[in-house]
């Protein structure tokens, strides 16, 4: 099943809230993740530079780190978001105002905008997603080992049906992986690249696969 891209978010086995994005793509594979500074960005391979002018929407941080949170998107809503929520607005209210001012993606697709928050402090997450026909803005209480996800397409509704019970990752590294061929994600086709932020007691781990 080809889902696009999913955010996600979770606890691992012992207790480590993680937010994590995978890009499975058919359009556009020749992109990664790509650590710069504390934030991970979405961007072209080198040599497929050119893509940015087929498709402005293919490049964008897609994790971001607050004080209190980690955010994880697939577009540039990461930074809108991350700000509002660093201003103190509440989580809610930050992804349903920036989902619905940036509105989906208007590219060939209508791409909707997914979004995934945890809490740092917490045992709490959200989902996000502004479609052509929808707005829905979801929290869950994490729980250990369950991972809750939304993607473009297909399941592209924050709900208790669209969760992995089997999540089993001690690493932001194993995460990352995880989400690429783990459990659920493992039937969803044309795994790119993935990214994944892994809340460890005071710290922030994240992580990165490239295929």
């Amino acid at each position: 099943m080809y889902l696009g891209r999913i955010v996600s978010i979770g606890m691992t086995k012992d207790g480590k809230a993680t937010a994590m994005y995978r890009v499975s793509s058919r359009s556009f594979p020749n992109r990664e993740a790509r650590q710069i500074g504390d934030n991970i960005a979405i961007m072209p391979r080198p040599g497929f530079e050119d893509d940015l002018s087929k498709n402005p929407y293919i490049s964008y941080n897609c994790v971001r780190i607050t004080d209190g949170y980690v955010i994880a998107s697939n577009g540039s809503q990461t930074d809108p978001i991350t700000e509002k929520i660093a201003m103190g607005m509440p989580v809610r209210d930050a992804l349903a105002y920036c989902s619905l001012s940036m509105d989906y993606e208007k590219d060939d697709y209508n791409t909707p905008r997914v979004t995934a928050v945890v809490s740092r402090t917490e045992a709490k997450g959200w989902l996000a997603i502004v479609r052509h026909d929808a707005l829905i803005v979801r929290e869950f209480d994490l729980e250990p080992g369950k991972t809750y996800y939304v993607s473009t397409y297909e399941k592209n509704v924050p709900c208790e049906h669209n969760v992995d019970t089997a999540f089993d990752a001690l690493t932001a590294e194993e995460a990352a992986q995880y989400v690429i061929d783990g459990g659920v994600y493992a039937d969803f086709e044309h795994p790119v690249t993935s990214a994944v932020a892994l809340v460890d007691g005071d710290k922030v781990t994240t992580a990165t696969v490239v295929l």
